[in-house]
């Protein structure tokens, strides 16, 4: 449970998004950075990425943010800032893409039940990909 100065809050959001055209470019060495820079600019936003899963095609993050700050501003942020250096710093993502991500993301509120479970499933797609 989090505060700011007027609310107590407890909000957690599954987020899954792709690359554009759902391309599997997020490989090693871009997906090890990725992960990078979601922690930076989560902590940067005051959120908090309680477990993330990069795989070739899609992202699944499991994101705890202020209700007032917003998922959607947490959401666009992340994209914004990780496209923005990831084509910086490799290079076939620009060449490749006119654009890394698409504009649509999926996101469902996690209540305390299924918090266990979303662990599980993202866990469980680290192994998948190992």
């Amino acid at each position: 449970v989090e505060s700011n100065h007027n609310i107590v809050f407890d909000c957690k959001y599954h987020v899954v998004f792709c690359p554009k055209y759902r391309k599997k470019v997020l490989k090693e060495p871009a997906d090890i950075r990725l992960k990078e820079l979601f922690l930076e600019k989560a902590i940067e936003l005051r959120a908090e990425i309680v477990e993330m899963e990069i795989m070739p095609d899609h992202v699944h993050l499991l994101i705890k943010c202020d209700p007032q700050f917003g998922i959607h501003r947490v959401v666009k942020h992340l994209k914004g800032y990780t496209s923005r250096v990831l084509r910086m710093e490799f290079r076939h993502l620009t060449s490749r893409l006119p654009s890394l991500w698409t504009n649509a993301y999926f996101v469902a509120t996690v209540g305390t039940v299924q918090l266990d479970v979303i662990k599980k499933y993202i866990e469980s797609q680290k192994e998948r990909s190992d």
